[in-house]
């Protein structure tokens, strides 16, 4: 069988992405080729760094359509990145760089070389400017996608934020019965197409204990009639429910996904949970984008004991799609 490559974006280049990406091919082969968009130079300093063994062979591609590609090298697609060291303090400066990764792999998509996306992480603060609540949001623009819905996925369990990476002041504001059911029916048809079942969905409500001291009650308002009207729909879906006990392992083994009104409200139960054992899945692209579930986390740089295990379960889920 023919796999089509999983490409891997590097993202910020002073991050742990590229200690994991070197743990993950150490620990498991895979069928799909895999093509690292990175700069060479950044690669080499950083294995010098990590003491990576020097047997890992690099194998720079300028036109993937002449090479017959496997995973015995590190296939690489050079992305200019002029440094000296092995990691600096995040900064503007690679903003270019990321930029660029990101621009030759939606490129490369375009033209069907492959279909299947894999980011690391990259800086909000200075990549992102404020432009964009996240890549899943910078990849819909440039993607000119409309509706995408975040989902961390999990085998046992997954949850699904209504709003992203939004400050708490804004959320109620972005709570409505439109754009909360396009991501149901993006969560819906993901587990129908992926794994061929209708999953149980369980909605939480925005207020604690779905109460409200206030005369407008989203809950009551927006929620539960959403509810209702989606199980005529013949959706498996149930709620709003308290958000403080929804995760309880009595309820929560009844649904395959948690939908959420706002970011931390479900991703810090499904992290206590799981940990790293989870990966971010961009719903509505018009390919699969998956991230690793983790920041580019600066204190950790150089010491070689981040886990890589979101990276290789992001890349088992894409080997066989």
């Amino acid at each position: 069988m023919n796999y089509k490559p999983i490409l891997l974006v590097a993202g910020e280049p002073n991050s742990i992405f590229l200690e994991i990406f070197f743990k993950t091919i150490r620990t498991k082969k895979f069928k799909s080729p895999l093509i690292l968009i990175a700069s060479h130079n950044l690669l080499k300093l950083q294995m010098k760094k990590l003491k990576i063994k020097k047997n890992i062979r690099i194998l720079d591609i300028e036109n993937i359509k002449k090479y017959h590609l496997n995973n015995e090298v590190i296939n690489l697609i050079d992305i200019n990145y002029k440094t000296k060291k092995a990691f600096e303090k995040i900064s503007s400066k690679s903003n270019e760089y990321i930029k660029n990764s990101f621009e030759i792999a939606l490129e490369l998509i375009k033209k069907k070389i492959s279909n299947k996306l894999i980011n690391g992480p990259v800086s909000k603060k200075f990549f992102l400017k404020n432009k964009f609540l996240g890549i899943t949001e910078y990849l819909a623009k440039k993607t000119k996608t409309k509706d995408v819905a975040m989902l961390i996925y999990n085998p046992v369990l997954s949850v699904s934020p209504i709003t992203t990476h939004l400050p708490l002041k804004l959320v109620t504001k972005n709570i409505d019965k439109k754009s909360i059911l396009k991501r149901l029916i993006l969560i819906d048809d993901f587990y129908k197409n992926s794994f061929k079942k209708k999953p149980n969905i369980a909605i939480t409500g925005l207020n604690p204990h779905c109460e409200s001291i206030l005369k407008y009650n989203e809950d009551t308002r927006i929620l539960k009639p959403l509810v209702k009207k989606m199980k005529s729909l013949k959706y498996k879906i149930s709620g709003p429910l308290s958000a403080d006990t929804v995760f309880l392992k009595k309820n929560r083994k009844n649904y395959d996904v948690i939908v959420g009104m706002y970011h931390d409200q479900v991703l810090t139960p499904i992290k206590t949970l799981f940990e790293y054992d989870a990966i971010n899945i961009t719903l509505g692209l018009p390919f699969i984008r998956i991230s690793p579930d983790h920041g580019p986390n600066e204190k950790m740089l150089g010491k070689g004991i981040s886990n890589p295990l979101s990276l290789i379960n992001s890349i088992t889920f894409l080997d066989t799609k």
